[in-house]
């Protein structure tokens, strides 16, 4: 029985994907301008950040812990149990959709992050959050997975259930990072968007047919 595809079947579920991931670049990039080279809160970030930052324990200690997931070690111990799953239920095409969804979401931030140039206590570029880039791209790539089952090439319960997790791990990861005063809220709100818009384009990607693939 081959491989489902990540993308649900019905144009109709697709379609809302695509629009999605259309509005999240476009949000990227109208922030992005928006904020390019400035170093400070204003409007929006600053009063946003002064109900967020400076948590108190044990709060702290969860948004320490939640910012902990975003660096190497942390992120390496989310990512590998994932594809090694992936491949113990011979799903290739699904780690490798994970794997490049995920760097890719990291590395667009990346990219980003040095074309708008916007910094945080001092020359840390910040805009926009890898760290939520990260957790967001991952939660929606591992939700992409869970609702495509094999054999099924109809919507299943995809859409909503993918969105919700999108939402879920960049809010918690988004939270952290403003707590921590790491980021500022409409840098957190780019690296949400980056992760939505990146992954749908991965995924179609990984669909694409190829010579030789039924």
């Amino acid at each position: 029985m081959s491989e489902p595809n990540l993308l649900p079947g019905r144009r109709s579920s697709a379609a809302v994907l695509a629009v999605v991931a259309a509005l999240a670049a476009l949000v990227v990039a109208v922030l992005g301008v928006r904020y390019a080279g400035q170093g400070d809160a204003r409007g929006v970030d600053a009063r946003l950040a002064g109900v967020v930052y400076g948590v108190e324990p044990p709060w702290r200690s969860v948004a320490l812990a939640l910012d902990s997931l975003g660096e190497p070690v942390g992120a390496a111990a989310l990512v590998v149990p994932v594809v090694a799953g992936c491949l113990l239920l011979r799903r290739p095409r699904a780690a490798v959709f994970v794997v490049v969804g995920v760097g890719l979401a990291v590395g667009v931030a990346t990219l980003l992050k040095h074309l708008a140039g916007r910094t945080i206590h001092g020359d840390n570029l910040s805009y926009p959050s890898g760290h939520t880039a990260f957790l967001t791209a991952l939660a929606l790539a591992v939700a992409t997975v869970a609702t495509r089952r094999r054999g099924r090439d109809g919507p299943g319960p995809g859409t909503p259930l993918v969105f919700a997790a999108a939402l879920a791990a960049g809010a918690v990861m988004g939270w952290a990072q403003v707590a921590l005063g790491a980021h500022y809220p409409t840098d957190v709100l780019g690296g949400w968007c980056t992760a939505l818009a990146v992954v749908p384009a991965t995924a179609w990607l990984v669909d694409r047919p190829r010579p030789g693939r039924p």
